[in-house]
């Protein structure tokens, strides 16, 4: 497992952007598959985007499709969420998720929170019309 640290998360208006961190130690080996997923009060948390990072070949829910987009800078052992367009319902509790091989070699998997062996704590963002 490795220790995740989120940070980036803030209130917004409607249509505005945000961009998200997920940093991983640096002496970590960086994890094959990381992701972000979100969770909403009353809501179950949902995958909002898998990355393979080897590859950076990255699979995104349709909800944000677009929208958001998924990056990663090596060197720093970061990953980033770049959200753009965002809207009420995109308010969340957003968390990075690390996880094996066996996460990110199915495109199907890389949005289901089962196959993630690490988590951060979250960084809010609000989104008000």
């Amino acid at each position: 497992q490795v220790r995740l640290l989120e940070s980036g998360g803030d209130s917004v208006q409607a249509g505005g952007s945000l961009t998200l961190s997920c940093t991983a130690p640096e002496s970590a080996t960086t994890p094959y598959c990381m992701a972000w997923f979100r969770q909403a009060p009353g809501k179950e948390r949902e995958g909002v985007a898998g990355m393979r990072t080897v590859d950076d070949d990255t699979s995104y829910a349709d909800s944000v499709k677009g929208r958001f987009a998924a990056s990663q800078n090596n060197r720093k052992k970061t990953l980033y969420l770049q959200m753009n367009s965002l809207k009420p319902e995109d308010t969340a509790m957003y968390y990075c998720a690390a996880g094996p091989t066996s996460a990110c070699n199915e495109r199907s998997r890389r949005l289901s929170s089962i196959f993630y062996d690490s988590w951060g704590q979250g960084t809010q963002v609000t989104v008000s019309s």
